[in-house]
């Protein structure tokens, strides 16, 4: 663990030169909503767009100049903290139909959410599919180093991802170990390995003949080798020792096949690694933190007694 003062250095230099938010409250959340960068300067390798990020009618985020954590904090905080990556293909990031519900509904329980604004492959970064991994590394250190009160326990930091964003999560809770960058400063000696994984009708496999995703082709490609396919796709990485995994997916999801999944969860049971799995019997993609009157609306609630069951529950 840093020390305050070694982490407050860091801060500085992130504020300096970025374009920091301003904190503005969210309707519906107990407090003012904070986004810090994650880097202290440019990003690893470099490229990218420059300016302001682009915001859809739908509230999707793209256009992503600096990649940053957007910080909910409940009203009584507890020593629990998620980590939340939004789906869009990774050509977008679904901020208001999937981030932000579950920010607030993770704030309503006492547990700080931290929405991750990664970088976008396609927008010209110069590591293009390491990018986003890079970014989700770099978060779950920066929420392991800050101190009180931004900071939360150590062994109590889970992450929950949506569509890519799941893809993403899965990565970085099976490939905690891979140095996706060269440390750059003092938070970089913590660790990237989530303490629990929840993945919302993620993609997890690039392999054929479930690799027809956006996520494959902004990735690596429409063209990419097997030996790509294998390399970023989660269920390959999973080992003894990667964190408890909650999966949730449709059986009639149109998206990401269904079998992305049962595939994980039959990787984890091999390995050894806690998993539960709830197959809906509808719901298609994208119902984010559930559609009333439907059978996607259960899962938080699924979700929540599972967190409750774990160790570090977060």
């Amino acid at each position: 663990m840093i020390d305050r003062r070694a982490f407050l250095a860091v801060a500085a230099a992130l504020a300096v030169g970025a374009q920091r938010a301003t904190a503005q409250p969210v309707a519906g959340d107990p407090a003012p909503v904070e986004t810090i960068p994650l880097w202290p300067g440019t990003p690893p390798g470099g490229g990218g767009p420059s300016g302001p990020a682009a915001v859809s009618p739908g509230g999707a985020m793209s256009h992503v100049a600096i990649p940053a954590i957007e910080i909910h904090r409940p009203a009584q905080p507890g020593d629990a903290a998620v980590l939340i990556a939004a789906g869009g293909g990774y050509r977008q990031i679904q901020m208001d139909k999937e981030a932000r519900p579950a920010a607030r509904w993770l704030a309503a329980r006492g547990i700080t959410a931290f929405i991750l604004m990664y970088r976008l492959p396609s927008e010209g970064w110069r590591e293009r599919p390491l990018a986003p991994l890079q970014d989700a590394q770099r978060a779950l250190r920066l929420m392991r180093a800050a101190p009180p009160p931004r900071g939360v326990a150590a062994t109590r930091i889970g992450v929950l991802g949506f569509s890519a964003g799941g893809h993403l999560l899965g990565l970085a809770a099976t490939r905690a170990d891979f140095r996706s960058y060269a440390p750059v400063d003092a938070i970089d000696r913590q660790s990237a390995r989530p303490d629990a994984a929840a993945l919302i009708y993620p993609v997890i496999t690039l392999e054929p003949p479930y690799d027809q995703t956006s996520t494959r082709r902004q990735l690596i490609g429409s063209h990419p080798s097997p030996r790509q396919s294998a390399e970023w796709s989660v269920q390959t990485h999973v080992r003894a020792g990667c964190p408890p995994m909650f999966l949730v997916q449709a059986e009639d999801d149109s998206i990401a096949n269904p079998q992305n999944t049962v595939i994980l969860a039959q990787a984890c049971r091999r390995a050894g690694v806690p998993v539960e799995l709830h197959q809906l019997a509808r719901g298609g993609h994208g119902f984010g933190m559930g559609k009333p009157g439907t059978v996607s609306a259960e899962w938080p609630r699924w979700y929540e007694n599972w967190l409750r069951a774990q160790r570090t529950p977060a």
